[in-house]
């Protein structure tokens, strides 16, 4: 390109031969012209070339973050998938244990009650997502090589919206361990529980000779009331917190898989 617009400058200049000294002055005000143009349109076709390619690149590294991003935040919605169900099976256990309180004959059998005990109480409920990638860009500032400005939006939203997360899995865990902690003390026994659902034998623990009965905590006041806290905070903990944070997390995925070329 250069070179074409040199050329043409030197056929104006070998055509315009000045037969004064004023002509030769213009001759040279139009090279120096010329020279001029020449330096600007190729410092514009350098900046052009460079801009090309830093925009490829960044395309290109915007494309390995999706890919990354995508395959982070599909593990996490296996992991919430599973995590709800975790949390649902413990207050329905707790509510069918809800069920068989005071009542005027024991309607349930201590095998029954030390199983519904130990699937109940026996998980923490706790959301891990895979974030490394993430957490990696946020610090990098690479967040910003994101084109999408909806989807930089929602990257940065969900980080805080884990936080509004652990603080209701925290109060949930306080719950739970509020109703461990009545089956913790000395009238009940957790040796019945394990020995009674299995745990001990999976790890090979001697079985006690003579069990303690639990089934006196279905006529206590308090592990009532310490069980309907659990129950309403698990329930909260699915519909008010999980379910909502499904749909964020769907919402990325659409927004991720949208930009992936």
């Amino acid at each position: 390109m250069i070179k074409f617009f040199r050329r043409i400058r030197q056929q104006l200049l070998t055509e315009n031969k000045p037969a004064l000294p004023a002509g030769r002055f213009s001759k040279y005000l139009i090279y120096a012209i010329g020279e001029i143009i020449l330096v600007v349109i190729g410092i514009l076709i350098a900046l052009a070339i460079n801009n090309s390619n830093q925009n490829r690149v960044t395309k290109e590294k915007e494309q390995i973050y999706l890919a990354g991003l995508k395959n982070e935040f599909e593990t996490s919605r296996l992991k919430l998938i599973q995590l709800i169900e975790v949390n649902r099976q413990n207050y329905e256990g707790a509510k069918e244990i809800m069920g068989h309180m005071f009542m005027d004959t024991v309607s349930i059998t201590e095998v029954q009650f030390s199983k519904l005990l130990f699937g109940s109480f026996a998980s923490d409920i706790a959301f891990n997502p895979n974030n490394s990638l993430l957490n990696e860009m946020i610090n990098s500032g690479s967040l910003k090589d994101i084109s999408n400005t909806e989807l930089r939006k929602q990257l940065t939203n969900w980080i805080s919206t884990l936080e509004d997360i652990a603080r209701q899995e925290n109060e949930l865990g306080v719950h739970r361990e509020k109703v461990v902690d009545i089956i913790r003390i000395n009238e009940n026994s957790i040796r019945t529980i394990m020995d009674l659902s299995g745990v001990s034998q999976e790890l090979g623990l001697p079985m006690a000779n003579v069990k303690m009965s639990n089934l006196k905590l279905l006529e206590s006041t308090e592990f009532e009331n310490n069980m309907l806290i659990f129950i309403l905070t698990s329930y909260s903990t699915e519909k008010n917190h999980y379910n909502p944070l499904m749909h964020h997390l769907n919402y990325i995925l659409q927004l991720i898989e949208a930009e992936i070329k």
